[in-house]
């Protein structure tokens, strides 16, 4: 039975599809959907406003039936992976090494000329100049497995000796308003989810730090699917990526590459585990909308 709050986030998910031409997944046509699911970065309303029309145009280009899913916040979305709930999937580089090991995803795209990086932002009027400033403060993390918002922020704050107490606010918009309004010092971002906040809320915050750079965000699928089904829908993508660009620029993406699972092999030099990163396993989690 999904909870009051979930019920209200899909609830926005799916009016904000409608109002965009879009449709979601009903209980009578759910098991002949493709479900794309997104890593919830920013609220579940603006996910749809940006995903849906690619969505659709990928609909098109395949004639297939592809449908948008999100969660809540991260950690369901990570039980929903645990679970290989999404036929396709939009998830972050620690959690494409991780579900692709354990949920059998496999990559079939990511962006193309781009390496990610996390931020550390503060007020734009803070006293704070260098990454040690922060010291033995509190610090906002969209999740403890955000890998260029938390994961790798912490794991370089870390090394520095730098004491923080991080504080999970579910999404980068949440940390990004939390620190706007005072209530952190600081938090953890990337850059396309900075750039695609609002122009009022981007000037009052400024980028204290920014880390090293790896393999971004894996565009994934079950690898139970069909072979030809996954080489036409990654067709597709690429063909979308290099020719349409205003779909291209809602994303935020210039286009999409080709991708192999070893793209992540530098993630995996990491040797991140479970207990640093607190990824949450499978659980009782409302996936589907169905």
């Amino acid at each position: 039975m999904l909870t009051k709050k979930i019920k209200l986030t899909l609830s926005f998910a799916i009016a904000a599809t409608m109002a965009l031409g879009g449709t979601l997944a009903n209980p009578a046509a759910a098991s002949d959907n493709i479900l794309f699911g997104i890593v919830p970065q920013q609220s579940a309303t603006r996910l749809a406003q940006v995903w849906v029309p690619f969505m659709n145009r990928l609909s098109e280009e395949t004639g297939m039936n592809i449908r948008f899913a999100t969660t809540k916040d991260i950690p369901s979305f990570e039980k929903c992976l645990a679970k290989g709930a999404y036929e396709l999937a939009y998830m972050n580089p620690y959690h494409f090494t991780v579900f692709n090991e354990i949920s059998g995803y496999v990559a079939i795209a990511r962006q193309a000329e781009k390496r990610l990086h996390g931020l550390i932002v503060v007020r734009k009027d803070s006293p704070f100049q260098e990454l040690e400033d922060l010291d033995g403060k509190m610090m906002a993390f969209p999740s403890p497995a955000a890998f260029g918002a938390s994961v790798l922020a912490r794991a370089e704050i870390r090394a520095r000796g730098i004491a923080h107490l991080p504080q999970y606010v579910n999404s980068h918009d949440s940390v990004y308003r939390a620190v706007a309004a005072g209530i952190y010092p600081a938090g953890g971002g990337v850059k396309r989810t900075f750039s695609g906040i609002s122009e009022d809320l981007r000037a009052q915050l400024r980028i204290l730090y920014t880390t090293e750079k790896y393999t971004p965000h894996a565009f994934a699928a079950l690898g139970s699917m069909p072979a030809d089904v996954v080489r036409k829908i990654a067709s597709a993508m690429l063909r979308i990526g290099s020719s349409d660009e205003k779909i291209m620029k809602s994303l935020g993406m210039k286009a999409f590459a080709a991708a192999r699972d070893d793209d992540w092999d530098d993630v995996r030099r990491l040797g991140l585990t479970s207990e640093q990163t607190e990824i949450a396993d499978e659980g009782k989690i409302k996936c589907r909308f169905d």
